[in-house]
């Protein structure tokens, strides 16, 4: 067998299963792993008396048993026909651990099989361990947060925080496409602020919450949507339709099994790992009519901050990180939503009258959705703002100081010209504009901007700020 690029599997002919679903999806567990949305949808198909027969002939085999336990958990029945399976083996976990994230296994003793799952059968995202994502884990990226917070200090890591505040707030309505107000930011800002405080996720909160992120009155919530909502680029009719979210009845459904899942981290299951599934699982369902997007970010620093391997008040500006790498964040998005989009049949009757007819799969989807990219991307975001942006802002905060110091012992000018004058040249790669210059020279001396200029210059190069300093050196 050799598996594409694309994921295909090619089995040579001698191996191939025989063509009915029972046989398929024996195979599928054997070869595939546990893909809950494929096993349950074959199992509403198989005929009961033929898995009830093949058990019965094999009553040992761990992917008989695991389809006799998905058959009758999701059926919430016995399988017809079929008295105690007299199954003599060890238990089995439905989901390999070595190959999957796992929750708290619950036994089945007439199948002898643990479910394992990180939900329930109602609702139970999948997050499988490759390569990529181990790697990332590996790197223990909170452990490396908590050793940064204490390097640094304390002063300069609190003007380090302010900054990761206001720059994640900007960055989570930035990658929505609008700049916030002053209102907005600050009422987000405050919202953050309180990720690490204990308290579970509830349909009461989250209403809460969307209405703290949404200015429109009549887009507010006061509970879990009860009516369709798509995702649309600006291109009227079907045609222009990215995502249509499961329908409410569904979402509703859904998001407690969310809500449980987010409240109950299972043990060993890394934070991060964790608040990938919650965020991207909760953008997925879309419960609200609008807000989903920056909710989805907020819920990262809530299962962080729940967590409690942060310190208290530590934020990783992942926004900020997410909004730079927007490539890979549509990846990660439409890994799950472009399959999904094409499982329901949209309609467009002209002005806003859309009809949905959704296929019979689409259930399943959306309960057993894949987040393994969502994983793998979450994480490296959660690098990318402790790497690059948490630190090149502290290394600046540093040369800030430095710099300003430097000019103070010189130079005699405005506190707010020189902050911005540092902030606007370190920005500009370590030169000042000429239009720059000419907004401040009724207040700064030719020659004090050209020793801020070289000042910021040598700071950024790691060199003496000037040459008085290289001989004192």
């Amino acid at each position: 067998m050799e598996r594409l690029e694309d994921g295909a599997l090619l089995v040579p002919h001698k191996l191939a299963p025989e063509p009915t679903l029972l046989q398929q999806a024996l195979f599928a567990l054997k070869h595939e792993g546990v893909r809950l949305d494929l096993l349950v949808s074959a199992l509403k198909r198989i005929p009961p008396a033929e898995l009830a027969a093949w058990v019965q002939a094999t009553p040992n085999s761990i992917y008989g048993r695991k389809l006799g336990h998905l058959w009758e958990a999701w059926h919430q029945q016995r399988l017809p026909g079929l008295g105690e399976p007299g199954v003599a083996a060890a238990y089995a976990p439905l989901f390999e651990p070595a190959q999957y994230f796992v929750g708290p296994a619950q036994r089945d003793a007439r199948w002898r099989i643990e479910f394992n799952g990180l939900g329930d059968l109602h609702f139970c995202p999948v997050v499988r361990k490759t390569p990529a994502l181990m790697a990332l884990i590996d790197k223990d990226i909170l452990g490396q947060a908590q050793a940064f917070a204490e390097a640094v200090g304390e002063a300069m890591l609190e003007r380090a925080l302010n900054w990761a505040y206001l720059s994640e707030t900007e960055g989570s309505f930035a990658i929505e496409g609008e700049a916030p107000t002053a209102d907005k930011a600050e009422r987000f800002a405050a919202l953050l602020r309180r990720a690490h405080e204990q308290r579970p996720l509830t349909e009461e909160w989250l209403v809460e919450l969307q209405n703290a992120v949404i200015s429109n009155p009549f887009d507010k919530a006061v509970q879990f949507r009860t009516e369709q909502n798509r995702l649309q680029r600006d291109v009227p009719g079907a045609a222009g339709v990215t995502y249509v979210p499961p329908e409410p009845e569904l979402a509703v459904a859904l998001m407690n099994g969310l809500m449980r899942l987010t409240n109950q981290r299972a043990a060993g299951l890394d934070p991060l790992v964790h608040a990938a599934v919650v965020s991207f699982a909760f953008v997925f369902i879309h419960p609200f009519m609008d807000g989903n997007g920056r909710l989805s970010r907020y819920l990262i620093h809530h299962c962080l901050g729940q967590s409690g391997r942060l310190p208290l008040q530590f934020l990783l500006p992942i926004s900020v990180a997410m909004k730079k790498h927007e490539a890979d964040y549509l990846h990660a998005l439409t890994t799950f939503s472009k399959p999904a989009r094409q499982l329901c049949q949209v309609t467009w009757g002209g002005d806003d009258h859309y009809t949905y007819e959704w296929a019979p799969e689409a259930d399943t989807w959306f309960r057993y959705m894949d987040l393994s990219e969502a994983a793998t991307f979450t994480l490296a975001m959660a690098e990318a703002s402790l790497d690059t942006h948490m630190r090149q802002e502290v290394e600046f905060l540093g040369l800030f100081d430095k710099v300003k110091r430097h000019i103070n012992e010189r130079h005699d000018l405005r506190g707010s010209d020189l902050a911005n004058l540092i902030v606007t040249i370190f920005q500009n790669g370590g030169s000042l504009s000429n239009n720059r210059r000419k907004r401040y020279a009724e207040r700064v001396q030719a020659h004090v901007l050209d020793a801020i200029e070289q000042a910021v210059s040598r700071a950024m190069q790691g060199q003496p700020l000037d040459d008085d300093d290289q001989e004192e050196n």
